[in-house]
């Protein structure tokens, strides 16, 4: 979005003329780059937005890359992964990019969503830009399991028995759809290769809906930490240079951190029974999801007692999935006028609690299905719940906020600072 004080793009030269009347591309990036105008209040937790689309690019660049080596065979897949480390010239460098690439991207992703409960950025006017991010997380974790299952190792092949095994939960039609899914009714070579054809397509559609997302944002423009309208140009600087240099320094940061593992710790991110080839007649001890799946896995494992004559795994399917669909909801659970949790105590302790709440599930996720950790994932999942269906809605209709800033002028330029009160 350009505000209505924004300077409009002039094409100078003839030829700049003549290229704006046939395709108005430089238009649309000037527009939606340059002469952005974003509030002037941006901390760094907005850089994450741009870190995502970063990782982003790097999935996509060393993807097709590896895909230009990798043999999508069951009897070879293995041998070609290893032969892309070994013999391809900086094979291993592009494959540990990727591989530590899906966790940096689920990393920055995750600080993102949080960012935005905690600022509300998915109340209104932005509850498109709050869903067409949800869906980004939902293709990103359905391409991260076909990639993960493409190394065709042990944790690999039975990650994808466990999770396609999911569906057979659901009553008729569940064996068709892992049928369906696999391609046979079993994971073997027609499942590898329907994965490994959509964790190549896929990537694009996110690529797609993330431009969407940018769209839906720079119609309303974008939220900032005080949760307020931006009132004029005196609450407002242009993107560039401001904010890409800001975001450029987080880029150069984020580099940093993801070369150190990259280069020092490239496996600290995996898991090591992925590095046995893929063996149908030995079950791993512990089977585990990739860490960015652990408190989804944890709430799938929660559910331990069949309830009204449906089965406990059923439960768990459905909760599993309904924890995540359930953000989609999100921008009308939280009735609440005031966005930013700074000006509403209540709601900022419990988001801090939901936090807490995430890690604890993600670190029962990632432990044996035994007790303490069942019993914990148990009330840990229940509070997820609880969290966002009662919690939520009820603080919103009882909380009294903080008054507000008059704008955001107010904190950061002299003169008069007033505040008033929530509406």
């Amino acid at each position: 979005m350009s505000f209505h004080w924004a300077k409009p793009y002039e094409p100078k030269t003839a030829l700049e003329k003549w290229f704006d009347s046939r395709l108005p591309l430089p238009r649309l990036i000037y527009e939606h780059g340059g002469s952005y105008e974003a509030p002037k209040n941006l901390n760094y937790w907005w850089n994450f937005g741009s870190l995502a689309l970063v990782f982003m690019v790097i999935q996509i660049v060393t993807g097709i890359v590896l895909a230009m080596h990798y043999a999508a065979n069951e009897t070879v897949a293995f041998a070609s992964v290893e032969r892309i480390m070994r013999d391809v010239n900086f094979g291993w460098l592009i494959r540990y990019m990727h591989a530590n690439g899906a966790s940096f991207f689920f990393i920055v992703v995750y600080v993102h969503i949080f960012r935005g409960l905690y600022y509300g950025s998915y109340k209104a006017p932005r509850e498109m830009l709050w869903i067409l991010g949800v869906v980004i997380f939902l293709l990103m974790m359905a391409t991260a399991f076909m990639g993960y299952v493409l190394p065709w190792g042990q944790m690999s092949f039975w990650g994808a028995q466990v999770i396609t095994g999911l569906f057979t939960a659901l009553p008729v039609v569940g064996e068709p759809i892992q049928t369906l899914l696999l391609g046979a009714p079993f994971v073997g070579n027609p499942a590898l290769n329907k994965f490994f054809s959509l964790h190549y397509l896929l990537p694009f559609v996110i690529a797609g809906v993330v431009i969407l997302h940018i769209w839906a944002l720079h119609i309303p423009g974008s939220n900032n930490p005080l949760g307020i309208d931006v009132k004029g140009p005196q609450d407002t600087v242009p993107f560039h240079p401001y904010y890409t240099i800001k975001d450029l320094v987080g880029v150069v940061v984020a580099l940093i951190v993801f070369s150190a593992f990259v280069f020092f710790m490239p496996n600290a991110l995996g898991h090591p029974d992925n590095y046995i080839p893929a063996n149908p007649l030995a079950t791993p001890a512990h089977i585990v999801p990739e860490w960015y799946f652990w408190p989804f896995y944890a709430i799938l494992r929660a559910f331990t007692v069949d309830f009204f004559g449906i089965p406990a795994k059923l439960w768990g399917v459905l909760a599993m999935f309904t924890s995540i669909l359930l953000l989609l909801f999100l921008p009308w659970l939280d009735s609440s006028p005031v966005r930013s949790a700074r000006f509403r105590p209540v709601y900022r302790q419990l988001f801090w609690v939901l936090v807490a709440d995430v890690l604890l599930l993600g670190y029962c996720g990632q432990a044996p299905a035994e007790e303490p950790f069942v019993r914990i994932s148990q009330f840990a999942a229940a509070y997820y719940f609880i969290h966002f269906l009662i919690l939520v809605p009820m603080v919103a209709r009882l909380e009294t906020p903080k008054p507000l800033p008059r704008s955001i002028a107010d904190p950061v330029l002299p003169g008069e600072t007033v505040a008033q009160p929530a509406e």
